[in-house]
């Protein structure tokens, strides 16, 4: 068995029942020195994973095989020569996924009846995510992301990104020199001309507007942050029938910007409404609890995730609670991490909660209302 690298959450391997799983997580490093310590530090928790399915499993057969794609991740160069900032491997006989991911997560190794991925909820969750389109007068380009950093969506190869490709003959191209200035064209003539080269951009924008609309808005329903130069910002914002976009954007051509800077400005943007969102979240919980439809009891919200009543969940980000949620009864049972047969509770009832389609939202300790680790906001 190979592994593969995946950047779709959840993966179909969260949902298979063959155990056992095996999570492993560890920071990485883009950079020399430190990057030359990462395929050290893996194969440390890879000896400790090892070490914890062989006392539920004495045959080697069945620990060799899970663990094969493992040693191949220990050996791969090219996998650490490209490292990011953190790395999430899951496991079980059938299959194994490898995460590279934009942010540092805490090192853990874990081998149990079921995948550990709240750490991965916390990465993926839309509570802080948006997207970003960066657009000029010849072409565009959309991105996804969140507090941690962003990546370009991939788009169809078939699908027009230049005005040129957009207006084919219609393109006023005899009116462009060949050259261009912080992505706005330099035309030349008067009057007539550049009304032309206007109703081009309109109608280059009408286009890129419905296309993020009806191929992305929708379906995400994200904030959208519009980067572009100042009047291009005007002329958009005045054809564009998209509800998502965001009346604050980044005024400057999207590609005189890095990638960090772009980061930088967009989190400056999207932060206030990622404070207010997790806000309310709160303090839905604390009006759930006092009118008995919501808990910060670890046993009863495991109960109530087994049920499936639980509609929202908030999680601590950091805490570890070794034990499971049986898988009967929904009763609460503490244990020993290094046993297989137990996971971390909280990532056992976040698990539940996201399978049974509710929301769970991962928050750092500051953010928690309480100190259980868990806050459920009942259906019913």
């Amino acid at each position: 068995m190979n592994y593969e690298i995946v950047n779709d959450f959840p993966n179909k391997l969260i949902f298979e029942k063959d155990g056992p799983f095996i999570s492993l997580y560890q920071p990485t490093h883009r950079h020399l020195p430190e990057k030359k310590q990462d395929p050290i530090v893996f194969k440390n928790l890879i000896q400790q994973i090892e070490s914890s399915l062989k006392q539920k499993y004495p045959k080697k057969e069945i620990v060799s095989s899970i663990m094969k794609p493992l040693y191949k991740i220990k050996d791969d160069k090219g996998l650490w020569s490209k490292s990011l900032d953190g790395l999430a491997v899951l496991a079980n006989p059938n299959k194994c996924i490898v995460y590279k991911l934009h942010r540092p997560v805490k090192e853990l190794a874990v081998a149990a009846d079921s995948p550990h991925i709240k750490p991965l909820i916390r990465i993926f969750q839309s509570a802080d995510k948006y997207q970003l389109l960066g657009l000029s007068r010849s072409e565009f380009a959309i991105y996804e992301g969140n507090r941690y950093g962003f990546k370009e969506i991939e788009m169809d190869p078939e699908t027009p990104r230049t005005i040129k490709e957009v207006l084919g003959e219609q393109f006023t191209d005899s009116h462009l020199t060949h050259g261009s200035y912080g992505g706005t064209a330099i035309f030349h003539g008067h009057g007539g001309k550049k009304d032309e080269i206007d109703k081009d951009t309109i109608r280059f924008f009408r286009y890129v507007d419905k296309l993020v609309l009806e191929n992305y808005s929708k379906h995400s329903k994200l904030p959208l942050i519009l980067v572009s130069l100042a009047e291009h910002h005007t002329i958009f914002k005045e054809v564009s029938r998209n509800p998502y976009i965001m009346e604050e954007g980044i005024k400057e051509s999207f590609d005189s910007l890095d990638i960090s800077q772009l980061k930088e400005k967009a989190w400056k943007i999207i932060e206030p409404i990622y404070l207010e969102k997790t806000k309310d979240l709160v303090d839905s919980f604390q009006q759930a609890k006092a009118n008995s439809l919501g808990s910060d009891d670890l046993a009863e919200a495991g109960r109530a995730a087994f049920e499936n009543r639980v509609k929202t969940i908030l999680i601590e980000a950091d805490k570890f609670i070794p034990g499971k949620i049986q898988e009967d009864t929904g009763s609460l049972e503490l244990g020993d991490i290094k046993n297989p047969d137990y996971n971390d509770v909280l990532d056992d009832i976040a698990e539940l909660v996201f399978k049974n389609k509710g929301e769970v939202v991962v928050l750092p300790k500051e953010r928690m209302p309480g100190e259980s680790g868990v806050a459920a906001i009942f259906r019913y």
